[in-house]
């Protein structure tokens, strides 16, 4: 498994969470957990073009 898909998919799955969290009374929460998801596939995204 290349390196960095981890990361990248948990990411995604965690921002969509975050997203479909923003409609609720936690826009708060909703943003924080957003922006760790954004990280998260940031962060894979640059270990699967490091490590090609």
């Amino acid at each position: 498994m290349r390196e960095g898909l981890i990361p990248a998919v948990l990411g995604t799955v965690v921002s969509a969470s975050g997203a479909a969290l923003l409609c609720s009374k936690y826009k708060l929460a909703a943003t924080g957990i957003l922006g760790f998801g954004l990280a998260h596939i940031a962060l894979g995204a640059i270990d699967l073009v490091q490590h090609r």
